[in-house]
């Protein structure tokens, strides 16, 4: 005797909204947003070493960009997006690229 069964799976579609950013506050340790839906998120800043390594005025030089979805540090050319910090996403960027990247620093203030 043979059995076949069929399963039929109803799927739901659910919509995300990744809250925009209202307002960021820097500390030596802590990168905290406070978001539109009302929650507020803090990191470690040693998850972005650029922050990390970043004087306080390139830490107070920052924007939001794309109407809140993300940070911007024009001084040290580091992006944050919302959606990575509510994913627990720590820097991407290679130890090359950060390398590179401090080697350039200290240049300058030569």
């Amino acid at each position: 005797m043979r059995y076949s069964i069929r399963i039929r799976m109803n799927t739901l579609a659910v919509e995300i909204r990744i809250p925009v950013a209202l307002n960021v506050l820097l500390t030596d340790d802590t990168l905290s947003v406070d978001l539109s839906d009302g929650r507020s998120i803090s990191v470690p800043i040693a998850w972005y070493p650029r922050l990390l390594h970043s004087t306080e005025q390139e830490r107070n030089n920052c924007r939001f960009i794309g109407k809140g979805q993300g940070i911007h540090w024009e001084d040290i050319d580091e992006d944050i997006s919302i959606e990575g910090l509510l994913a627990g996403k720590p820097s991407g960027e290679s130890q090359e690229s950060f390398k590179n990247w401090l080697a350039n620093r200290s240049e300058k203030a030569s």
